[in-house]
């Protein structure tokens, strides 16, 4: 129960500080609109083509604008030495690190939950017929991509292109788990429920968040002492 109280701890204290500025949020759907818009001139949106890139375009906004709030994960505790009053105080580093993953998964579903209906209006999709699959997709995608964020955002913390090298760095990690969001989500938005073969990429999803969560909850001690 301690060790969740300080998680929740965490994850408040860094939702607080995002909506007290909104920095990254802002910043974050700002650059997934833009984006969406500027994709949606670029395509010719009809109804054969958007069902075959559906998918792919729609993670590929949630996975650029996800940089940008995940950039903020260690970065915005660099102020006034936090970052190394928090690394000194009682709290476990894995407890610090699960609460900023909870904060940014937080801060980027509402970015994605947002982008959605916008992404139907301009692209033409009934992004809604399969809601309950597509929620489980949303869920597990997002946490495999927080995770490794902000094992990354840890790392680069204090390299001076560090909003340079962390999208370097995470996207090519990301990649079994983009191309399985990728493969789960564009026959969905085509109305599709998961079957079959399809099962193999949701347990890709699940076998990607259970090893990378594992990993970076025993490694965060050493990234944050180095």
């Amino acid at each position: 129960m301690l060790f969740l109280r300080q998680v929740f701890t965490i994850t408040a204290k860094d939702l607080r500080s995002e909506l007290r500025t909104k920095e990254a949020l802002n910043a974050s759907l700002a650059f997934a609109l833009v984006i969406l818009l500027l994709f949606s001139f670029a395509f010719d949106a009809n109804p054969e083509m958007m069902r075959e890139i559906s998918g792919g375009l729609l993670w590929l906004v949630f996975a650029f604008a996800g940089a940008l709030i995940l950039n903020r994960s260690f970065a915005r505790e660099l102020v006034n030495d936090c970052l190394d009053a928090l690394i000194s105080s009682p709290v476990p580093g894995a407890a610090l690190f699960l609460g900023k993953v909870l904060a940014n998964y937080v801060l980027l579903l509402g970015i994605e939950v947002v982008c959605l209906p916008i992404f139907g209006v301009f692209y033409n999709v009934r992004w809604a017929q399969q809601p309950l699959w597509l929620a489980l997709v949303l869920i597990l995608a997002t946490w495999g991509v927080c995770v490794v964020g902000t094992i990354f955002s840890a790392l680069t913390v204090n390299l001076r292109l560090r909003e340079l090298m962390l999208p370097m760095l995470v996207y090519p990690m990301l990649i079994p788990c983009l191309m399985a969001a990728m493969m789960l989500t564009t026959p969905l938005l085509a109305g599709q429920p998961i079957q079959g073969d399809m099962f193999a990429w949701l347990r890709l999803l699940v076998g990607f968040d259970i090893i990378f969560t594992s990993l970076a909850v025993v490694l965060i001690d050493t990234v944050l002492i180095g």
